[in-house]
């Protein structure tokens, strides 16, 4: 036999082992095999596992949110002055008030600009002044007199006051501004103090409007005689 033929034969000896050596370890081959399937066996595991998932979800129902109620605090109004004195003409309502209230008494105590309001009946308690004059009571509705003729601001005053005795309100605010002049200002300083519903009345904490508006404590409208149940 020459050298060629016996390297052959030790070749395919070699082969012949290996052969043998699969045949009694069938799993060998994969073993050898599995870095170049690795991706290819997560990928189909991460299929697997989607739609196992897609299984476990069918029949669910998403949540219905329309449901949900929307809990929002209701802010407080301002209203427009001028709109208020055209409701209270064609209403008609405040004409006894408007007799009772002296334009001329008011004016005859004229107020500074810059001044700070402050009014009180003497049997009112000195804590609900107090908490009055730091704005700690919600006031109901606000109405702002500026570019107010004075007839407009006195019917617009007396018109919010009448609005919260209706809805049993008893904290107003008034924006009179405080110009040079100060005049709607000495006005509603002057026409406040006439009131019979009106308990006090005290500059707003500066956050509020400062000694441009007051805040003003009103009578509790079942206490007012002329409140219709």
């Amino acid at each position: 036999m020459s050298n060629k033929d016996s390297s052959l034969s030790k070749e395919h000896q070699k082969l012949l082992k290996q052969f043998k050596k699969q045949i009694s370890n069938p799993h060998s081959s994969k073993v050898a095999n599995q870095p170049e399937n690795k991706n290819s066996q997560a990928e189909a595991e991460e299929l697997e596992d989607s739609e196992l998932f897609k299984k476990a979800l069918s029949g669910v129902k998403p949540i219905d949110n329309g449901n949900i109620a929307q809990i929002r605090t209701k802010p407080s109004k301002k209203v427009d002055a001028q709109t208020l004195a055209k409701r209270a003409a064609a209403e008609g309502g405040t004409e006894q008030e408007l007799t009772e209230i002296s334009d001329t008494q008011a004016i005859l105590n004229p107020v500074a600009s810059q001044a700070a309001l402050s009014y009180r009946i003497a049997t009112l308690q000195h804590k609900v002044f107090e908490d009055l004059k730091a704005g700690k009571i919600r006031w109901f509705e606000a109405v702002d007199l500026h570019g107010c003729t004075v007839e407009q601001a006195r019917a617009a005053v007396l018109q919010i006051i009448q609005m919260a005795k209706d809805e049993n309100q008893n904290v107003i605010k008034i924006v009179h501004g405080k110009g040079p002049e100060a005049i709607l200002k000495t006005y509603v300083n002057g026409w406040l103090r006439q009131h019979r519903d009106v308990l006090a009345f005290v500059s707003a904490p500066e956050n509020q409007g400062g000694t441009g508006a007051v805040l003003v404590l009103l009578k509790r409208a079942e206490k007012n005689p002329k409140y219709k149940q």
